[in-house]
């Protein structure tokens, strides 16, 4: 298979007349997202596992196969047994570094390509990527196909590397164009990163990294919290199947910007539902540990438990609004005989008792996991 040699942006073979409906669905239901988003006093803290969430969705469609427990688990101080899933959380921590990282820059500046070099550099940092040119635009050839397979057996095989550099270039300038729908402008911006595939390893979470980034720069959200990876996730074979054809088959890029659309629309409604649910949960929760500590520390103590829903216990000794750890282990106690609070492992040596807030983990999820 030779490689791709792919259209420059912008793309002229759009047809907007059929998106039309699409594009209106879309940008409503981000819209409506974006507002719960501005209803929510703390997002950072109270949307932090969706941020995880959606870090282990994303590294799940390169292979990893960590959970979002087995994440917080590791966080809250577990070490896996298996060095391969200490090699996937060590992806997932990655990416939510890699996105945290891109946050701080675009508060300051507009997206560059060197901000894509830095994630790229963080996001294969002391994991099994970090052979791989971290930081460094590829300069040889990649293709895409089975573990093990040639280039002649690849599904696709991306351009040259001595053309990325006008690629590159074309697609930096087309990102801060000002174009007739910035939805559909995305769409093509994550389609053409995926083509391109600038990168000898990561290609994929960073190009879903870019989805977040861009409707954030574009104030199209006011935080860059979109997770589309769980849509992807469960599409996956849609979601490659419409990115194949692209500039080969005719009408191809209309397919894909229909399917990249309605994954908007549809995800986003999801995300609104999951973020008015952990707000809630968190609402409910609140009156519910005020009244049973009765403490001036109840709200400090949710937030961290929010922010951290598998914890050890002695991780909020450091913590400078927190009482002394005897009044600690006394309300965490409470919480537990409330059934609010679940002791996940019994303290041992350097490690404290570990304790988790299913509900929390259960929203997140989408579904109620078993913590053990």
């Amino acid at each position: 298979m030779r490689p791709a040699t792919p259209d420059l942006l912008p793309i002229s073979e759009v047809e907007w007349q059929p998106l039309i409906p699409l594009i209106v669905k879309a940008n409503r239901s981000l819209a409506f997202f974006n507002g719960v988003l501005r209803g929510i006093p703390n997002p950072d803290l109270l949307l932090s596992p969706m941020t995880t969430h959606e870090a282990v969705l994303s590294s799940k469609l390169e292979g990893t196969q960590a959970t979002l427990g087995e994440v917080l688990k590791y966080e809250a101080g577990e070490e896996p047994v298996e060095e391969s899933k200490k090699q996937d959380i060590g992806e997932i921590i990655n990416y939510r570094a890699a996105l945290a990282r891109a946050i701080e820059v675009l508060g300051k500046k507009p997206f560059h390509l060197n901000l894509l070099l830095e994630l790229h550099s963080i996001l294969l940092n002391s994991v099994r990527g970090r052979t791989k040119d971290p930081g460094r635009f590829r300069t040889t050839q990649n293709w895409i196909g089975p573990p093990g397979s040639t280039i002649d057996d690849a599904y696709f095989v991306p351009p040259e590397h001595t053309l990325l550099p006008k690629y590159l270039d074309n697609f930096e300038k087309y990102y801060h164009e000002e174009t007739l729908d910035s939805l559909v402008q995305l769409a093509i911006i994550h389609a053409q990163f995926e083509i391109l595939h600038p990168f000898c390893d990561g290609n994929g979470r960073l190009g879903r990294m870019l989805v977040p980034l861009f409707l954030y720069e574009k104030n199209i959200l006011t935080r860059p919290m979109f997770y589309i990876s769980e849509y992807l996730e469960s599409n996956r074979d849609m979601y490659v199947n419409y990115l194949r054809p692209l500039g080969k088959v005719p009408m191809a890029w209309n397919a894909w910007i229909g399917f990249f659309l309605n994954a908007i629309d549809i995800q986003a409604q999801k995300n609104a539902t999951k973020a008015e649910n952990i707000m809630h949960l968190y609402d409910d929760l609140k009156l519910k540990v005020l009244d049973i500590t009765h403490s001036q520390y109840a709200i400090p103590l949710l937030d961290f438990i929010f922010n951290k829903p598998i914890f050890q216990a002695r991780h909020l000794k450091n913590l400078s609004n927190m009482p002394s750890y005897p009044m600690i282990s006394n309300m965490l106690k409470a919480l537990r005989d409330a059934g609010i609070l679940v002791l996940l492992k019994e303290g041992r040596g350097r490690i404290g008792n570990v304790f988790a807030l299913p509900a929390l983990v259960n929203v997140c999820e989408g579904r109620d996991v078993i913590l053990t």
